[in-house]
């Protein structure tokens, strides 16, 4: 058996491996370096530039979190916008909401779309929504153009090196709030509480500057770094955990991971992490 490895840049000394059997594509894009590999236990892998994004076993537990804890708290979401996500999973999550009638998915890089066509059709079911549109454009660029336009919008990024690293600033956040209707909400990938306390710690900060209401919850994904991957959840008016209801989703038993427990259970957070995301 072959192993692919991703060595963890934030943890000095570790690192992942998966088996696998096949590599089914390598393309090289103008952004980054895109491959596919057939594994052993995860079924099919998406990798960018050496780092796992996705695996066919455990890509609903970041999906669904991504975009289910948002969708359940707002009201009356209409109008949604994905930054990133080309591996069609958000998209396809958002699209089990019958009532959002317009998805705009922002993707820099074109490749990844038709990569994740050919070889994860299982992702790519929502781009043939006819609430899509697929828009191949910068992220920042974008919310910045489209003032009080969206009721959410879900940052679906790559770690904060090459392409993704703007969607890490404050700048960027600032321009998140801009975008979104009077009580719009904005959920971000915001990497694992064990190996990114510095750059939480920052989100956490100009995230309350921004927004009236910042809580970070997390997932648990056992091929990435720690295992564990958090999101920022920003809003203009709604709390995760006191307004909307979970419990509503009429397609809760078609999911795999979320739950109105786990949304509840998803912001109860470890002690240490008081030191860089406090109350």
């Amino acid at each position: 058996m072959e192993w692919f490895e991703e060595r963890l840049e934030t943890a000095e000394g570790r690192t992942v491996r998966i088996g696998v059997t096949a590599k089914r594509a390598c393309v090289r894009s103008p952004y980054q370096t895109i491959e596919v590999f057939d594994t052993v236990s995860f079924g099919r892998m998406l990798v960018h530039d050496g780092v796992i994004m996705a695996t066919e076993r455990d890509e609903a537990h970041y999906h669904e979190m991504i975009v289910h804890v948002p969708l359940a708290v707002h009201p009356a979401p209409r109008r949604v916008l994905v930054i990133g996500g080309g591996d069609g999973g958000t998209v396809r999550e958002v699209c089990r909401h019958a009532g959002v009638e317009e998805i705009d998915l922002c993707e820099i890089d074109e490749q990844v779309v038709t990569v994740c066509r050919e070889y994860f059709p299982g992702l790519t079911g929502g781009f043939a929504d006819p609430r899509v549109a697929l828009h191949f454009a910068d992220g920042a660029k974008w919310v910045a153009e489209h003032p009080g336009y969206y009721d959410v919008i879900l940052v679906d990024s790559s770690d904060p090196i090459g392409p993704a690293e703007v969607l890490f600033r404050r700048e960027f956040f600032a321009s998140l709030h801009g975008a979104l209707r009077e009580d719009g909400i904005a959920v971000t990938q915001s990497e694992s509480f064990h190996y990114h306390e510095r750059i939480i710690g920052q989100i956490s900060r100009f995230g309350r500057e921004i927004f009236p209401v910042y809580r970070y919850y997390y997932t648990l994904i056992p091929t990435y770094p720690s295992g564990v991957i958090g999101f920022s959840f920003l809003s203009k008016r709604f709390d995760p955990l006191r307004d909307g209801d979970p419990g509503r989703l009429p397609f809760l038993a078609d999911l795999k991971y979320y739950t109105p427990e786990i949304h509840r259970a998803a912001f109860v957070l470890p002690a240490f992490t008081r030191a860089f995301l406090p109350d």
